[in-house]
């Protein structure tokens, strides 16, 4: 095989890799807040999953503005891994709790940065082919295959390794991290007028040209948003309500995150012959039914909703990252790919946040906070369908995807 047929495997493969040391600490959430710092609140615990997404939110479209107006993928791939790594292992000494929270800050602005240009370098293999919203259904559900797989293993992996200490988790994320610096370094190959940008005023003036990209934008912030919930709250009310301990939370994870990574491609690919817009649609509404009744299920139901919600998650991410790729212009592909892990990491800050305050308003009112929480945030997704059909009906033309 080719360097250039070599090329997609390899950017899957670190784009699967990247994922697990972020989402490996999602079991182990509790160790690394309340049990380091046990004067913390529920709100002040969720601040931890937020900081990290906070520094993706400022940075994502930064680094997509910069990586097209400059036209480099590859050397600033390079210099964010080396961050991610150092930042995650700084975790790892005894920082005051906003410190902690500002290592979390710079580990997310380092992630985001590699995530977005390896999705971005991706888009550009097949964007020479004809046939392009077949070809980009392929390479796009493989995308988002990898993330969600990353995110699927790496939950249970972080519960597995977070039975011997959280800092387990910490060291073998960050070394993980730095190990995919000489792996990119001599695999990945910039593609020579594959992101022609024409400097950074131009990309800020063409910014209106993509305005149809904010129906994807729209859905890919409540699905983080509702994410967001998911790795913090009902992480928290595994631990806390239910009594469940990190690899039992972990295997929980991997029952909604596995047939959602497993699924992301034969949906990428189903969005050959299906309407994307239609699929993303119908996987949300799905979706938030699922999430709204998981206060309302008894232990024994919990694993099998998150299965559910795992199947029909898969038909909303993959959808939504086709759109993204069709509707962009090739030399604005990193800066659509930023604006769409923009709109994510908006929506998974606003999360725990979102998710935080809810159990605290429940609580103070005296009312089955976490049941309610559930079921607010599930009818979100609803409320996002219902918001968008009438749109999407009006913009239908903007919409039509290339054959």
């Amino acid at each position: 095989m080719t360097r250039d047929k070599m090329q997609l495997p390899l950017i899957v493969l670190l784009l699967y890799l990247l994922l697990l040391p972020v989402t490996g600490m999602v079991p182990i959430l509790r160790e690394l807040t309340g049990g380091r710092y046990p004067d913390l609140s529920e709100f002040q615990q969720h601040l931890f999953m937020s900081a990290n997404m906070l520094g993706a939110l400022l940075f994502a479209p930064v680094i997509g503005l910069l990586s097209d107006a400059w036209k480099l993928r590859k050397p600033l791939i390079l210099i964010a891994l080396i961050i991610n790594g150092l930042a995650v292992w700084m975790l790892l000494l005894d920082w005051s709790y906003p410190i902690f929270l500002g290592w979390r800050f710079i580990e997310g602005c380092a992630h985001i940065s590699a995530l977005s240009l390896l999705m971005a370098m991706a888009s550009e293999q097949g964007q020479q082919q004809t046939g392009r919203r077949k070809v980009m259904g392929g390479i796009m559900g493989l995308v988002g295959a990898a993330i969600s797989l990353g995110v699927a293993t790496g939950a249970p992996l972080g519960g597995l390794l977070g039975r011997t200490g959280a800092d387990s988790v910490l060291l073998a994320g960050g070394g993980l991290l730095l190990l995919l610096v000489p792996l990119a370094a001599l695999g990945l190959r910039e593609r020579p007028g594959g992101h022609a940008g024409s400097g950074l005023s131009a990309l800020l003036r063409a910014l209106p040209q993509n305005l149809p990209l904010r129906l994807p934008y729209a859905f890919a912030f409540v699905d983080r948003l509702t994410v967001g919930v998911i790795v913090s709250t009902l992480s928290l009310y595994l631990s806390s309500q239910l009594g469940l301990d990190a690899l039992q939370i972990g295997l929980i994870m991997a029952l909604f995150l596995l047939p959602f990574s497993l699924l992301t491609y034969p949906a990428g690919l189903l969005s050959r012959r299906w309407n994307p817009v239609r699929m993303m649609f119908i996987g949300s509404i799905a979706y938030g039914l699922t999430l709204a009744t998981l206060g309302l299920a008894t232990p024994g139901q919990i694993p099998w909703l998150m299965f559910a919600g795992g199947v029909v998650a898969s038909l909303m991410y993959a959808p939504s990252l086709v759109l993204v790729a069709s509707l962009s212009r090739p030399e604005h592909r990193a800066m659509a790919m930023g604006g769409f892990n923009l709109a994510g990491s908006l929506g998974f800050v606003l999360g725990p946040l979102t998710g935080g305050g809810l159990v605290a308003l429940f609580s103070a009112w005296q009312l089955p906070a976490y049941p309610l929480t559930f079921v607010l945030v599930g009818l979100l997704e609803l409320l996002c369908v219902a918001l968008f059909v009438p749109w999407a009906r009006r913009h239908a033309e903007q919409l039509r995807l290339d054959a």
